[in-house]
């Protein structure tokens, strides 16, 4: 995206002396405990008198650097994340990319470099857990000793939890996506789970079944969730509108051989090829499944299209 507000690269900070209120993570989802942080972080710079608060994160999940066998799939693109945090109220958005050259950077560089050159941080929020340089080197003390040196202070937060106590974490939110449990999803997020992708052609069944789909080109924005049908809400263009969205491989035609999502507009008639398309995942449905014969899924289908409707609060025809 193109934005002011956004950084990219360490060469790209401001360095312009102006005091800032910093917080470092992944940001992995923009979860609710995100956001948490994130007004603690405007909290903490009018009390200070700050008035830009930044936010320092990565292009990529820094595992997929260090032990790449073991890299969760992002909840957002690095492009979703950006808006997300912008729409939460940060100034800015420094985005760096997590290169082995990078992981390699000593703690001392990192806070020289990018908090106190490049940011002129004067407060810096963080967790408990924090861990920054090369090897994870630097820690909390550290972070704190540095501060009293170079005149930054250093404020913790704490974690957010859901009501019955469990932490808030992007691996909780990508489990219960993996599950299809996008309303639990919902709840952690503090938003309605999305993916994001271009139209292109399809095999152009729905159209034939009486429900024409829009068919979302492969490597979506965004976690997809587990197979199966959903309540969703569609966006693009800056309208609106509510969808069946199924996620699978089509088991009742059986040639299509890799994960495809595809939205049917309810109510509506647009040509959606070429666009760019929004789907707010709101309930699961059901599982996918094969069914005996196309009526049969055609059935099913009005069947879904009734509850979906429900569940977003349309009209029944």
């Amino acid at each position: 995206m193109s934005d002011a507000r956004v950084v990219h690269g360490v060469e790209e900070l401001p360095r312009d002396g102006r005091p800032s209120a910093v917080t470092i993570g992944k940001f992995d989802g923009v979860h609710l405990g995100h956001r948490r942080v994130l007004e603690r972080l405007r909290d903490e710079a009018l009390a200070r008198g700050i008035e830009r608060t930044v936010v320092v994160t990565f292009d990529r999940n820094p595992l997929e650097v260090l032990r790449p066998d073991t890299a969760p799939l992002p909840l957002l693109s690095v492009a979703q994340k950006t808006e997300a945090l912008l729409e939460a109220g940060v100034d800015t958005v420094v985005v760096i990319p997590f290169t082995p050259e990078f992981a390699a950077t000593r703690p001392e560089r990192f806070v020289d470099d990018i908090l106190v050159s490049g940011l002129s941080a004067a407060c810096v929020l963080v967790g408990s857990d924090f861990r920054y340089g090369a090897r994870g080197a630097g820690t909390l003390e550290t972070l704190r000793s540095a501060g009293d040196a170079l005149g930054f202070e250093v404020a913790l937060v704490d974690d957010v939890c859901v009501s019955d106590g469990e932490r808030i974490s992007s691996t909780g939110i990508r489990r219960l996506l993996e599950a299809g449990q996008v309303a639990d999803a919902a709840d952690a997020l503090g938003r309605f789970p999305r993916i994001r992708s271009l139209v292109v052609p399809g095999h152009q069944r729905g159209r034939t079944l009486g429900y024409p789909t829009a068919n979302l080109a492969h490597g979506a924005e965004g976690f997809i969730p587990a197979d199966g049908v959903y309540a969703c809400w569609m966006h693009v263009a800056g309208q609106r509108f509510g969808a069946a969205v199924s996620v699978g491989n089509n088991p009742t035609f059986g040639d299509v051989p890799e994960k495809t999502v595809e939205a049917h507009a309810i109510d509506v008639t647009v040509d959606l090829y070429g666009q760019t398309v929004e789907l707010e995942f709101v309930r699961f449905i059901r599982g996918m499944r094969k069914f005996p014969s196309a009526d049969a899924l055609a059935h099913q289908m009005g069947v879904d299209e009734l509850e979906i409707r429900d569940v977003l609060g349309l009209p029944t025809p």
